[in-house]
């Protein structure tokens, strides 16, 4: 159902894509993985490869699952997933098995990177980097009002090694 395609061929406006549209972010493998909705993220070039790159709080239950897993996924759906994208973002996998409550179909790359059947696009991402947030390292104060729980982000960065498309 999914074919494979080049990073070039990607098309569609990022902003729209993760900004408007969301996204999931899954970490982990067959073994046990996590999902989470996602409106913070990009795609582009960093040290002559194409990343794509993410944001996890340290509470999220993803985040455990991004630390020790060597992959991860984004992936992109269709309008008619609105309702399964805000219940993976507002319930959270310590609590319920999300990919059930939400209708999801796990399924596998040859890497072990966990992605799902009714997605339209997914980028399975090789972690090559991740740092956290620092408070003060923010140079204009509006930034701080998205940390009132002083809960920063830890951004991954991902080398883009598939890209899947239906």
């Amino acid at each position: 159902m999914f074919k494979k395609i080049g990073v070039k061929e990607l098309g569609g406006n990022v902003f729209e894509m993760v900004g408007d549209k969301w996204m999931l972010i899954t970490g982990g493998d067959e073994s046990g993985f996590n999902t989470m909705t996602a409106s913070w993220g990009g795609l582009g070039v960093l040290w002559q490869k194409a990343v794509a790159f993410c944001f996890v709080r340290p509470s999220r239950y993803t985040r455990k699952f991004m630390d020790y897993g060597k992959y991860y996924t984004l992936s992109f759906y269709g309008e008619k997933y609105r309702d399964m994208l805000y219940l993976c973002g507002s319930k959270s996998g310590r609590d319920i098995d999300k990919a059930k409550e939400a209708g999801l179909t796990p399924c596998c790359t040859d890497s072990g990177a966990v992605y799902f059947q009714e997605a339209d696009l997914v980028v399975v991402c090789k972690k090559i980097y991740f740092h956290d947030f620092e408070p003060e390292n923010f140079l204009t104060p509006e930034i701080s009002a998205a940390y009132e729980k002083g809960d920063y982000h830890r951004m991954y960065v991902g080398e883009i090694v598939e890209v899947l498309t239906k």
